[in-house]
């Protein structure tokens, strides 16, 4: 718990009198029998009814008091442990928010959003329960225990032998339930992960006719978490017919010998109502107690898999920056023998002594083959990722000495993979700038070539989106894409394939804005075709994490046979079109 000290700290209000106030309830329940018993022996067995109503009226202000109690204290233990799961959330969430992306590679998103949804859940239902019980179960035991013996001393002496046989059982449960109970959240994660991939994917999964796989796929997911959750409610199933079983047992050999202390004189008919009262509170506050620690069980491994993000070490940080106020002011960018491999136990590099330089204001193309490391290679500069080997450079400077923040502000990147947010289009181009007035809003998509189009819509650039921008085409969504890239008005943009679903009049237009609009960014650009960089001032080759050329197209047409062969490989595919 020490990890979770400050979520508690800021509600401790509610996390001790929440507790406190269930002793009301707790304390009504010890004295309530007492009164009855004597209510019976001394109202009811002599007739005197002045008495009884005497104490029925004590016994229904202490009602009164128990309810008032325990209202408040229910209200005050859920209000915490809503509050203190809702701390926990946001800190996780700034967590995830913080992670690199090697970071992010070592969680599945299914695994994240199970983190950040059933497992705060399954700590947020502990904490109640706890806040509930850590008063109320206690003092009922205690208590039951003790007016149990001061009501009858050798009668209570059966208790010797239940409450160790039930805290065995409890403890056997526990023990068996913990790694059940772990394994269900591990299931939990992978169906979730199936599920967001089916959701985000469904137009594929339509277009290939999938359907009954993915059914099937999902059946398969969803059967397996329902075999390993019964597996571990087992657990709890047979808590309660071994609490019942016992406590039965119990009032059974409890009537029997406090029937014949009462024939034989030895103890009041009260007493033994009483009595069989406390033992029943007795019973049930340990069946409380071993729901509490079969729930703990799930909350120990949910707290354990929350624990991971938040322990998590961030890899790309602005503690060993040297220069965090510098910003980027002119799109210089100079890879010093760089190497780079995603995993440390990895043997090969993705990246092998990478050296190069672009000036600023450059247009440099990059072209290889796929899995050439030209995606990896871009990430370097704005520190997506770290080297494993040398330095990248921008405008003199190493990436790492710049605060993360300031770097990445200096450089627009549109992502291989197109994403776009719910919300309009204006809301969305605006992650750019948020506080960019229309006009410059329209100037950057229609650089982009997109202002034709947004304004076909009848809302406009306050059209709607969909989750991922579903209801837009690839081609649209990439000029959406690179509209936003545009409005930050970065020093260095890069384009990672980022036009590979528009057609080559409408990318001609967009080289075009970018020969003119942003004629001082630095502007690097990963493409397929090499008609998209043949005009640009160098081009930069990679075959498997090496650089085999970089220069003019007239240059490498004349020097780099890899070159050379997908350039006319590709205009022999244009003429057999």
């Amino acid at each position: 718990m020490g990890q979770y000290w400050k979520y508690i700290k800021a509600h401790i209000i509610q996390f001790i009198f929440g507790p406190l106030l269930m002793l009301t309830e707790v304390a009504g329940e010890i004295v309530l029998p007492t009164i009855m018993a004597s209510m019976i022996d001394d109202g009811i067995m002599n007739n005197n009814i002045p008495y009884v109503i005497s104490r029925m009226a004590i016994m229904f202000g202490c009602i009164c008091v128990m309810i008032i109690g325990g209202l408040g204290g229910h209200y005050l233990s859920v209000k915490a442990s809503v509050s203190f799961s809702a701390d926990i959330r946001k800190d996780l969430f700034k967590k995830v928010q913080s992670f690199s992306f090697k970071n992010i590679d070592k969680f599945s998103t299914g695994s994240l959003v199970t983190r950040l949804t059933n497992d705060i859940t399954q700590i947020q239902n502990i904490t109640r329960m706890f806040l509930i019980m850590a008063m109320r179960s206690p003092g009922m035991l205690i208590g039951g225990i003790i007016m149990a013996l001061r009501l009858n001393a050798s009668l209570a002496t059966i208790l010797i032998v239940v409450i160790p046989l039930l805290g065995a059982s409890i403890g056997a449960l526990m023990y068996t339930a913990y790694p059940r109970f772990g394994m269900v959240q591990q299931k939990l994660d992978s169906l979730n992960s199936g599920i967001q991939e089916n959701i985000t994917n469904v137009r594929v999964i339509k277009s290939f006719v999938r359907e009954k796989f993915e059914i099937n796929k999902f059946h398969t997911a969803n059967e397996d978490l329902k075999d390993t959750m019964l597996r571990a409610m087992k657990i709890v199933i047979c808590t309660m017919p071994v609490m019942t079983l016992a406590m039965n047992i119990t009032m059974i050999v409890t009537v029997w010998r406090g029937g014949n202390l009462v024939v034989g004189g030895g103890m009041e008919v009260g007493d033994l109502t009483a009595f069989t009262t406390y033992i029943v509170q007795i019973l049930m506050s340990l069946m409380m107690v071993s729901m509490l620690f079969l729930q703990s069980a799930r909350a120990a491994a949910s707290s354990r898999r929350i624990k991971e993000v938040l322990n998590t070490v961030v890899d790309l940080t602005d503690d060993a920056s040297k220069k965090k106020e510098l910003k980027v002011e002119r799109g210089e960018v100079e890879f010093k023998n760089v190497c780079f491999k995603y995993y440390e136990s990895r043997k090969d590099n993705i990246l092998n002594h990478i050296n190069f330089k672009i000036n600023p204001g450059e247009t440099i193309g990059i072209i290889g083959a796929t899995g050439s490391g030209k995606t990896s290679l871009v990430q370097m500069i704005p520190r997506l990722y770290d080297v494993t080997e040398g330095e990248v450079l921008v405008d003199g400077v190493n990436v790492k000495d710049y605060s993360i923040r300031n770097l990445r502000d200096g450089v627009g990147m549109v992502l291989q993979k197109n994403v776009l947010f719910s919300g309009t289009i204006e809301d969305n181009l605006k992650w750019g700038d948020e506080n960019a007035a229309h006009e410059e809003i329209e100037e950057a998509a229609d650089s982009a070539q997109a202002d034709s189009f947004i304004k076909s819509f009848t809302d406009g650039y306050n059209t709607e989106l969909g989750q991922g921008g579903v209801n837009v085409s690839g081609g649209q969504k990439q000029r959406l894409c690179i509209a936003r890239a545009l409005l930050k008005k970065p020093k260095i943009l890069i384009l990672d394939d980022s036009t590979s679903a528009v057609d080559t009049a409408t990318e001609a237009k967009i080289r075009h804005a970018f020969a003119t609009t942003l004629k001082d960014t630095t502007k690097i650009i990963i493409a397929q075709r090499i008609s998209s960089i043949v005009d640009a001032d160098k081009i930069l080759v990679l075959s498997e994490g090496n650089v085999t050329g970089f220069g003019t197209h007239d240059e490498l047409m004349k020097t780099n046979d890899e070159y050379r062969d997908i350039y006319q490989s590709q205009v022999d595919e244009e003429v057999t079109a």
